[in-house]
């Protein structure tokens, strides 16, 4: 008879199985970019933009940058399934913390 088993990452600390962490039709990531101008969140959104087609430069996004207020701007990154969305989000840490 077969157990079930749970891993443990090593890295984090946490148990889970992969069906919580990547959901099916779970594919379109939020981001808020903030800076001080237009053209600094722009810029922001042109890293974010360019990492996401990095993964599958079929994304889809709803940036506009009229939408600019003085909070920044929220955008919406659509990925083909959710493995891209999550792999993503990973990668996008780096960029978050620069």
């Amino acid at each position: 008879m077969k157990e079930n088993q749970t891993d443990t990452c090593d890295a984090c600390g946490v148990s889970a199985e992969i069906g919580y962490i990547i959901s099916e039709g779970d594919e379109v990531a939020e981001l808020t970019i903030q800076g001080d101008s237009k053209d600094a969140v722009q810029a922001r959104f042109e890293q974010y933009l360019s990492l996401a087609e990095s993964i599958n430069p079929a994304v889809k996004h709803d940036f506009d940058p009229q939408q600019f207020d003085r909070n920044g701007a929220h955008i919406k990154l659509q990925f083909e399934c959710s493995a891209e969305k999550l792999i993503f989000e990973l990668r996008s840490r780096g960029l978050n913390n620069a």
